[in-house]
């Protein structure tokens, strides 16, 4: 399972209206070979899932992510940020061996 943090659901949630996207449109996370590190995480809105998709609802927020991400994404908490640092989301992920500096690439 992929979890977001209560300031994350409350950013995906405001883009969301602000952008007025449909209802049932979800958070889409993935991941795809490349980055410093050998993969990089992906985020982006989608209201077409697949049968295979892993989807779960947090806090109202639709989760989805693709069979071959979720072997790497499961148990990633998902979290937001908005300080002096920089403003994003931020990927706590357990099954990363090692992360970049920026936290934006991984690998296992």
């Amino acid at each position: 399972m992929i979890a977001l943090t209560e300031r994350a659901v409350h950013e995906i949630r405001r883009i969301i209206s602000e952008q007025k996207l449909p209802e049932q449109t979800a958070l889409r996370v993935g991941v795809k070979g490349g980055g410093c590190s050998g993969f990089s995480y992906t985020l982006g809105f989608d209201d077409q899932f697949s049968e295979v998709d892993q989807l779960n609802e947090i806090e109202g927020v639709k989760v989805v992510c693709d069979p071959k991400s979720f072997l790497y994404l499961n148990g990633t908490q998902i979290d937001f940020e908005d300080n002096l640092m920089g403003r994003g989301f931020k990927f706590g992920n357990p099954n990363a061996a090692k992360s970049c500096g920026c936290g934006e690439s991984f690998s296992v």
